[in-house]
């Protein structure tokens, strides 16, 4: 049993953000959102069940409608969305809880199929390896139409339009994703950014864009209630990155934007972390990768040794919506069913038992 005042349990101040305590839900993609991106009634009840988290990072949710990447996931750019997530925040305060909204656009992980029959955008015409999944099934990825200067802007004015309607919808913060392959991980690296004017070539002009991002929705919410998460070597969606220099930059830029946190999602034992942990000495948040489980034990080494302020947990929040209460106890936890995982309704989502 964890004893009331273990540092796992103990309360964390992130900004304007407060956390009772440093068991965090990540960002899952779960694609339970109806057909125009609208959040729906189960995914306020799948959110509500997990209020006991320090803080909940909902999954990623696309900032305009040229930034969607599935069937299924959550947007948050009309009227009709923004009344949908205002309904999970009012289910997850009512239970107790904190919800972030993290917010995302593609980039060029994406296809005509889900966008309407429009071209995916990225930093440049870079075409991914592999396929994505569409309503039609899995489908080759495309080459992407290049953003030109005017069309950056407007990605940064979606960026700042997104946040100021979760803001407006209840969400207690916002986290701005430049991980995973996603747009703003693609101007990251010169694996999938090939331009020479302000925002490609040198790690600095590379970093401007996500940098940009964050400055403008500081600006606009205030920087004590948002978040960046970042992923520096992580391979997903064909991103190979040899350089992380351009990762540093954006660290270190919000780091003196005054930013609630900064969100890792790095193995802890890898050399950038260190450079990351030096630079963030509070308000860091790791996360270990979805393929890797982050069992108590982990956790527990995690905070207590300092290697990092709080963890966001993935895998075990899938069948533990108690997850806080399981832990405590040292409770058996339920096994995920990922058969369920992106398959819609309330089959392996909202069906886990309580303790």
């Amino acid at each position: 049993m964890l004893r009331p005042g273990h540092p796992l349990l103990a309360p964390i101040q992130l900004g304007a953000l407060y956390a009772p305590n440093r068991i965090l839900m990540a960002p899952i993609t779960r694609t339970r959102a109806a057909d125009d991106g609208v959040p729906t009634a189960l995914m306020a009840d799948y959110y509500a069940q997990r209020a006991s988290s320090g803080l909940i990072i909902t999954e990623g949710t696309f900032s305009s409608a040229r930034g969607r990447a599935y069937p299924g996931q959550p947007g948050l750019h009309t009227d009709a969305q923004q009344a949908g997530w205002a309904r999970v925040a009012e289910a997850v305060h009512a239970a107790g809880g904190r919800i972030v909204l993290q917010l995302m656009h593609s980039g060029r992980i994406s296809h005509p199929d889900i966008l309407d029959g429009q071209l995916p955008v990225g930093p440049s015409e870079i075409r991914p390896s592999g396929t994505v999944h569409t309503a039609a099934g899995k489908k080759t990825f495309v080459v992407p139409h290049e953003l030109s200067a005017c069309q950056i802007r407007c990605v940064i004015s979606d960026f700042v339009a997104a946040a100021c309607r979760a803001r407006a919808a209840g969400a207690d913060g916002i986290e701005i994703d430049a991980a995973n392959g996603y747009l703003l991980s693609q101007f990251l690296t010169y694996d999938a950014n090939y331009r020479r004017d302000a925002y490609g070539g040198s790690a600095h002009d590379r970093a401007r864009l996500p940098s940009e991002v964050i400055r403008a929705v500081a600006e606009a919410i205030g920087p004590e209630r948002l978040g960046l998460r970042i992923s520096p070597g992580n391979p997903e969606n064909d991103i190979h990155e040899p350089d992380l220099e351009a990762h540093l930059i954006l660290a270190k830029n919000a780091r003196e934007l005054g930013l609630a946190y900064l969100h890792a999602r790095v193995p802890p034992e890898r050399p950038i972390y260190s450079w990351l942990r030096r630079r963030w000495p509070d308000r860091l948040l790791l996360n270990r990768r979805f393929q890797t489980t982050t069992t108590r034990e982990r956790a527990v080494d995690v905070v207590t040794a300092g290697t990092a302020d709080a963890v966001t947990i993935d895998h075990a929040y899938l069948a533990n919506p108690d997850l806080v209460r399981r832990w405590t106890y040292g409770a058996q936890l339920n096994e995920p069913r990922m058969e369920f995982l992106y398959t819609g309704g309330a089959l392996g989502y909202t069906d886990y038992p309580p303790l």
